[in-house]
């Protein structure tokens, strides 16, 4: 079994020593990634072809690997800010230090957890949020993490996730509702507010266009937006089995680092305080880019037994950087301004960082994943969660707010729910067509408890999973 592993394995990670147990659960845990963001696709991802097809703007069997290819483009072009915000909720450096199957108890949890709940309101055709899943199995997980071992959940980081998702529906549903009102009274084409009834009543060819743009839009951005999640928790299972081999991106040079250490060292006598504290935060930053180039200069820095600390003095130098910047006691000529405000972000590409075989395993998973089993969540969002056909006007309107709130986010490293914007866009501009008595009421409150019961359900499977598995395993 490690023979045959190792030769898969050996391209793109090199050789893997681990017991047989650990083995089977780390081919379990890839196994169940693969499968989580394949679910993501079919469920989240139909949002994005919904208006398409009930539209007419699209058939089925075109719309939907279009949605496919550019989820796989989204992820594939979208960078790992993202990613990067998944593995910051979880105390990741105590967890690196820890055995291997402390972290994959973690893993595991995370991802049973996440997909139980997406597969049953799959199957129930509710349209439930993948993102309020996942990071509510991450919390629970943390919290069970936390129960045993030094380290703590990032609630500054949960909470900013948390008025991302909170905010972004409200944002998704007040914005289509005004745009929908921009058409329909100063626009006023009658037919943007035309709703097809047969199979050929396809919306003229202007209009057919905006719709496919929205589509594509949505559906990239999709795929930039929670598509990262997916190269997170990918990310999450390799550092949890392969610490060593992930703790820093082995493909950045010691002597890149030290370009940005050695420019940091050069700015220092130069920067000046005006009290203990501003010379305090100047003496935290020279302590850490001293002992970062000491360890780099033992030849230690990709040393299995000392890459954990390696990637903490990394960190440290980014932290005392950002620190003596935003310190206002301190004093920084404006040329060293510019040299300190590059050097986060290239010391960050070392410890926040996915391969490319990482991210395209999680581009065709979820492209897959968006031409299976779309159905059950299209016929919600294109029939019941109003009660006339969608037209022309309420599916662009949705689909534009969906896909600019989506971009921006992504552009911003925060996550969004692609179920929730859309959903919430179209019952916004179903309000703004003809008041609340056009919505669904059933539908609505379907799909209200699901947003509700996500997090809190999802945070109690993975507390609940972890202490199971940390026991068993």
């Amino acid at each position: 079994m490690h023979v045959l592993f190792n030769l898969i394995t050996l391209p793109f990670i090199g050789e893997v020593n681990l017991s047989s147990g650990l083995l089977a659960l780390f081919f379990l845990c890839l196994l169940s990634v693969v499968g989580f963001e394949f679910v993501n696709g079919f469920h989240d991802t139909a949002n994005a072809v919904a208006t398409v097809i009930y539209t007419k703007a699209l058939k089925p069997m075109v719309a939907v690997p279009w949605s496919g290819t550019f989820n796989f483009l989204g992820v594939f072009l979208g960078g790992v800010s993202v990613a990067m915000g998944v593995l910051k909720l979880v105390p990741l450096n105590e967890m690196m230090a820890l055995p291997t199957a402390v972290g994959a108890s973690m893993v595991l949890a995370v991802l049973v957890s996440s997909v139980v709940w997406n597969l049953g309101t799959w199957y129930m055709g509710i349209p439930c949020s993948s993102s309020h899943t996942l990071y509510g199995s991450l919390i629970g997980a943390g919290i069970g993490f936390t129960m045993f071992y030094k380290g703590s959940v990032n609630w500054d980081k949960a909470g900013e996730i948390g008025l991302s998702l909170v905010l972004s529906p409200l944002f998704g549903f007040g914005v289509a509702a005004l745009l929908m009102l921009f058409l329909r009274h100063v626009v006023k084409a009658p037919i943007l507010f035309h709703a097809p009834t047969g199979e050929n009543d396809r919306p003229p060819i202007l209009i057919r266009l905006l719709l496919i743009t929205t589509c594509t839009l949505v559906s990239f951005f999709h795929g930039s937006n929670d598509g990262q999640k997916g190269v997170g928790l990918l990310m999450l299972i390799m550092i949890a089995f392969l610490p060593a081999k992930f703790a820093v991106d082995q493909r950045v040079s010691d002597d890149k680092i030290l370009v940005s250490l050695t420019s940091v060292e050069q700015s220092l006598p130069r920067i000046s305080a005006s009290d203990d504290k501003g010379k305090e935060v100047l003496t935290d930053l020279s302590g850490a880019v001293t002992a970062a180039k000491a360890t780099i200069a033992s030849g230690l820095s990709r040393d299995d037994k000392h890459v954990f600390g390696y990637r903490k003095q990394l960190q440290a130098v980014v932290k005392d950087v950002k620190a003596v910047m935003a310190y206002p006691g301190v004093s920084i000529p404006d040329a060293d301004k510019r040299t300190l405000s590059a050097v986060p972000g290239n010391l960050n590409k070392t410890v926040e960082f996915a391969p490319v075989w990482v991210i395209a395993t999680i581009s065709l998973s979820l492209g897959i994943g968006t031409m299976i089993g779309w159905k059950r969540i299209v016929m919600t969002i294109g029939e019941k969660i109003g009660k006339e056909h969608l037209n022309y006007a309420q599916g662009a309107s949705a689909e534009l707010v969906a896909a600019s709130t989506i971009g921006i986010s992504s552009s911003l490293g925060l996550p969004v729910s692609t179920t929730h914007v859309l959903s919430s866009g179209i019952a916004g501009a179903m309000v703004a067509s003809n008041g609340t008595k056009n919505l669904n009421p059933t539908t609505l409150k379907a799909i209200g408890m699901a947003w509700l019961l996500t997090l809190p359900v999802s945070m109690i499977l993975g507390l609940g999973l972890f202490l199971l598995f940390h026991l068993f395993i």
